[in-house]
């Protein structure tokens, strides 16, 4: 899709979200509806921190554009299957997974040095930025499933020879599925201390999650023309990753971190602290990419 159509279906889902927090008010009164806007304006702006992830994941797996709308379609649907299981869960799940905060606080710091790395590559074409590649999610599963050597148009599973066979493209799905999942573990306790409705909690999540798709296209939309992009994403990952480590550490159970008790030395970022860098930094992007552009011309 477009720009100009992925803004007006993102308008479209926000405007179906606030009919749906309306309704809410006229059957079950202004404070429940209160809860739905508060839990889905928190479920949404975290999200954005999902669609930078998302961008990496379809960029690392050379996801042609073609088939990004179905990738994107059905990782978004397994996510929103998975946040039902979790939050039908409760919160007394989070306590004891709170240590895979480290795990994935870690893998996106070294993801965002190794995007700062590949940066700084001069020698890469356009060719070699559009193939596939495979990597080591690819080649991981390989060893364990029968797996095609790239992508089969946009199947998921594909029969040759008597064998049937994954392709990466179901690995792309399964990958933005428990990606969204890991960052539930920091929106889902963010919306439940807003609410204790279950059904609030899940509708909010559902909200955010449908208009996702369209999101991910008006922003990265707006972004494939940024020439200074990867460096910008570089200091959004490791944000975001610090920011998790940071969080693990403020509900820290492992017992040879000190001692097995929680780590608050430095506070935890509000949403608003986060959403700010994150304005910041694609300013920042957006105004030196200009400059280097009109230098070249």
């Amino acid at each position: 899709p477009s720009i100009r159509e992925a803004i007006g279906w993102t308008s479209g889902y926000t405007c179906l979200a606030v009919v749906y927090g309306l309704a809410v008010w006229g059957s079950e009164g202004r404070t429940y509806a209160g809860q739905f806007y508060a839990g889905w304006l928190t479920e949404w702006s975290l999200s954005v921190d999902n669609l930078f992830v998302f961008i990496l994941i379809l960029s690392a797996f050379r996801v042609p554009r073609d088939f990004q709308q179905k990738a994107l379609l059905l990782g978004i649907a397994t996510a929103l299957v998975l946040r039902l299981v979790f939050i039908l869960a409760g919160a007394a799940l989070i306590r004891h997974f709170s240590w895979v905060f480290y795990l994935f606080g870690a893998f996106l710091v070294y993801t965002a040095v190794k995007q700062l790395l590949d940066a700084r590559k001069d020698d890469d074409t356009e060719e070699d930025a559009t193939a596939y590649v495979d990597n080591s999610v690819t080649r991981f599963v390989r060893r364990l499933l029968p797996t095609t050597d790239g992508f089969v148009g946009n199947k998921l599973i594909h029969r040759h020879a008597g064998r049937t066979m994954i392709t990466p493209l179901l690995i792309v799905v399964i990958a933005l599925g428990t990606a969204d999942l890991m960052f539930a573990f920091d929106s889902i306790p963010a919306i439940f201390g807003l609410t204790s409705e279950p059904f609030l909690v899940f509708s909010a999540t559902a909200f955010s999650l449908l208009g996702l798709r369209q999101l991910f296209f008006l922003i990265d939309g707006l972004l494939s023309h940024l020439v200074y992009l990867p460096y910008g994403l570089t200091v959004i990952l490791g944000f975001i990753g610090l920011k998790l480590v940071n969080h693990a550490l403020h509900q820290n159970t492992l017992p040879f971190i000190n001692g097995g008790e929680p780590v608050t030395a430095l506070p935890e970022p509000s949403t608003e602290v986060s959403l700010g860098l994150i304005v910041i930094t694609l300013a920042l992007v957006a105004v030196t990419s200009l400059i280097h552009a009109r230098r070249r011309a």
